[in-house]
């Protein structure tokens, strides 16, 4: 069976307000003229000056030996699975992880890798979970060699993976004798909201990323950072998925400009997050999650409005959510202002009353 994507109407109104997700910012003027300007090489053979700047800067942010620049956040946990992990190994992942749910089946595809679900609430499990998962190394069953989280945990409404836990999970990996691994496609909302800096956050972590094409509003790009030989081997793979680029620097600008200018105002996204929660949980019958970050998942059946319907009637108004895991899905970003989410609350409250 194929896939077909959903293909956009033609007769609806242009979009005004996109809460689709954060991956649907534009770069701004200011990001397009450093692009611009970007000193470019071929990245391929080590000579793009710009990309080896992000690399170096973002190796030194986690805290970790070295770092390497991916097309995307897919690849960068697709790589480090890959650099990890050999056919018939065992990842660890929450059941609703990116790794499982929205990466087509490519650590299976690509690597051979049998991927353990386990569960918890919002989009983690607990290091006793993970305890209770492990199991002793014997013939009959698959080498156990990675755990990965994700922070933010996406599906499970954008929640932020506490440090204790963070430390647990990673102590238990050790003593077990497993590689550690941070999907962290929206790891500097996780720190901007917590206080707590990205090299705190991923201690003790083998491998961490961040991406740079979501809150952060660069077009394109992923870095994942470890040791001197993991990025080796990343490396490697980057190669053989044709992810290796010429004059990357081009779009390794964008990245060092939203790292300078893009960081510290995540947290206007927050306040706009928790703006949409509140005035959302003001309408009867719209069930809301409490955002921790960027992303607010309500659900409007209690007001007897599907959320396949509310979002259809939304779009007509020219805004658009997801639908994901059963629930809508609001992602804010740098794009979306406080007045868009007055406007927003405003018409979903009218289809609401209107049903």
């Amino acid at each position: 069976m194929h896939y077909t994507p959903a293909r956009p109407d033609p007769t609806a109104p242009a979009v005004r307000i996109n809460l689709l997700s954060d991956t649907q910012t534009k770069p701004t003027p200011a990001m397009r003229e450093a692009m611009a300007r970007a000193e470019v090489g071929d990245e391929q053979v080590g000579d793009d000056p710009t990309t080896n700047e992000l690399n170096a800067r973002v190796a030194d942010l986690l805290g970790k030996e070295a770092a390497v620049f991916m097309p995307s956040g897919t690849m960068c946990n697709v790589a480090a699975t890959l650099a990890t992990c050999r056919p018939g190994d065992e990842i660890l992942a929450h059941a609703t992880a990116h790794i499982i749910a929205r990466e087509g089946g490519a650590h299976a595809a690509l690597g051979g890798f049998q991927i353990t679900q386990l569960h918890g609430d919002d989009g983690q499990f607990t290091p006793e979970t993970f305890r209770a998962a492990l199991h002793p190394r014997t013939r009959y069953q698959p080498p156990q060699v990675l755990v990965s989280v994700e922070q933010t945990a996406n599906i499970g409404g954008g929640t932020i993976w506490k440090k204790a836990a963070l430390d647990e999970v990673v102590r238990i990996a050790k003593d077990h004798g497993l590689a550690t691994h941070m999907d962290g496609a929206r790891l500097l909302n996780a720190t901007v909201a917590s206080g707590i800096s990205p090299r705190d956050m991923t201690a003790g972590w083998d491998s961490a990323w961040i991406d740079f094409s979501k809150g952060l509003g660069a077009p394109i790009g992923g870095v994942i950072a470890g040791t001197r030989a993991f990025i080796d081997d990343v490396w490697r793979w980057k190669q053989r998925l044709g992810g290796s680029m010429r004059q990357s620097g081009v779009c390794a600008a964008a990245c060092i400009y939203a790292l300078d200018h893009h960081v510290d105002r995540l947290a206007d996204d927050h306040a706009n997050a928790r703006a949409l929660a509140r005035g959302l949980a003001q309408i009867n019958g719209i069930a809301v999650q409490t955002p921790e970050t960027n992303l607010v998942f309500f659900k409007p059946d209690g007001a007897g409005v599907s959320g396949d319907k509310m979002i259809a009637e939304l779009r007509k108004r020219g805004v658009t959510l997801a639908m994901m895991d059963g629930r809508i899905r609001a992602c804010t970003h740098l794009d979306v202002t406080a007045a868009m989410i007055e406007e927003a609350i405003g018409h979903v409250r009218d289809i609401v009353r209107g049903a």
